[in-house]
């Protein structure tokens, strides 16, 4: 779970094929019903002179560190820990989404073996270097963490967004990615792309549902996990199981594509479980700070380490989700509702996501949903128009009759 924050007839079923994707370093923006949304992303070596480096230098598949700009020491209380790092850093050029933005969220593809880590940092309009993550894949070196207590007159951080404080909308930003290694040694991180998505979605308790658009049933073959399956495993990693929405979406869109972690990578479970590499996921997303797998970089970054390409976004609606599906890409959405809102989930949620492998002929969502009692009820049929809502809008109303958030369209978009 990931509670939400307050926003300003035949089915043809498909396995995971080759999908032409867009250019790495390309814009894609949005303009639907007032709601601009911008995704951004450099791609690594091709990108690599249009910023500023320090310290790194362009090889094979991506950015990694050569002569180091410096060193620095690092402490890891909860590893009970201090080394010294050698370092590099890229420094994006100012990138302008075209509108007056109220979040960011940034995203980014690396490998980062033992020894290594990074970090990535954002600035907007003002003097502040904010930063979005300390990320590596496995957590024997570093925790891997957002930063809390991040504010200026520009806007704040809450867990992985970048918040515009009001009246200071984000016209222009650039992002900063630095990456460290044990100081001494030649192993080194390596940056495929680094990114992130602006948007200005507006204040809505509901959205109208778009026309279906694919005019036949269409269901990708994803293979279906229960968190609940995991319910009381690991505790330390956000709680367990029936708090594993996330990294179980994104396991199943990441064995969808044909990778799953190798045998040494699941010598640390339990042999008796069953579906381990979820149990494997949720370690790998797990935020030490927010105290949860629910960071919506830290997934995509984890689906990234299998090669796969990966980001965080926005869409506009199920219409721009179908041409994913008809492009063979399923989709993971968030979204949060009073157990009414979602006819046939059985549950209600303050903040839940769930992969979308396809759409019925009449244009009804077909998820394979986490939240469920086992693997063989993960498949479920939601109504076009609730699924719409629950997801796009970015405030609700819950059973007391308070106002919470939504999610206003998140998506991880995962493709090989």
């Amino acid at each position: 779970m990931r509670p939400l924050r307050l926003l300003t007839a035949g089915v043809a079923v498909l396995a995971a094929a080759a999908v032409a994707t867009p250019p790495a370093s390309a814009t894609t923006t949005h303009r639907p019903d007032g709601a601009p949304v911008d995704h951004h992303r450099w791609t690594f070596p091709r990108d690599f002179a249009g910023g500023r480096s320090d310290g790194l230098l362009p090889g094979p598949g991506g950015l990694r560190i050569g002569r180091p700009a410096g060193s620095v020491e690092h402490t890891e209380p909860e590893l009970g820990t201090t080394r010294r790092y050698d370092y590099g850093t890229w420094t994006s050029p100012v990138h302008r989404p075209g509108f007056d933005a109220t979040q960011l969220v940034a995203s980014w593809n690396a490998t980062t073996p033992a020894g290594t880590w990074l970090r990535v940092e954002l600035r907007g309009d003002g003097p502040t270097w904010f930063t979005l993550g300390r990320w590596a894949l496995g957590d024997q070196d570093i925790i891997r963490s957002s930063v809390p207590d991040q504010s200026d007159d520009t806007g704040y951080v809450d867990v992985d967004t970048f918040v515009a404080a009001p009246g200071r909308p984000l016209r222009a930003y650039q992002l900063r990615v630095t990456l460290f290694r044990a100081a001494g040694t030649r192993a080194t991180p390596t940056l495929r792309t680094a990114g992130a998505m602006t948007s200005a979605i507006p204040d809505r308790f509901t959205v109208a549902a778009s026309a279906p658009s694919l005019g036949r049933a269409v269901e990708l073959a994803v293979p279906a996990y229960s968190q609940n399956v995991h319910i009381g495993q690991y505790p330390q990693y956000g709680g367990g199981g029936e708090a594993w929405c996330s990294p179980t979406s994104t396991q199943m869109v990441v064995e969808y594509w044909g990778k799953r972690p190798s045998a040494d990578d699941l010598a640390w479970v339990d042999p008796t479980y069953a579906d381990r590499s979820v149990d494997h996921a949720a370690r790998a997303t797990y935020d030490h700070d927010y105290d949860g797998t629910g960071n919506w970089p830290f997934n995509t970054a984890y689906a990234a380490s299998y090669g796969l390409s990966a980001h965080v976004t926005r869409l506009r609606s199920l219409t721009e989700l179908e041409a994913h599906i008809a492009r063979g890409i399923p989709v993971v959405t968030s979204q949060s509702f009073r157990a009414d809102e979602l006819d046939g989930a059985g549950y209600g949620t303050a903040g839940h996501l769930m992969v979308v492998v396809g759409f019925t002929a009449e244009g009804d969502v077909i998820a394979n949903d986490p939240a469920s009692p086992d693997n063989a009820a993960v498949r479920h049929v939601y109504k076009r128009a609730q699924f719409e809502n629950i997801w796009l809008r970015t405030k609700r109303y819950t059973a007391s009759g308070a106002v919470a958030g939504g999610s206003g369209g998140i998506a991880y978009i995962i493709t090989r």
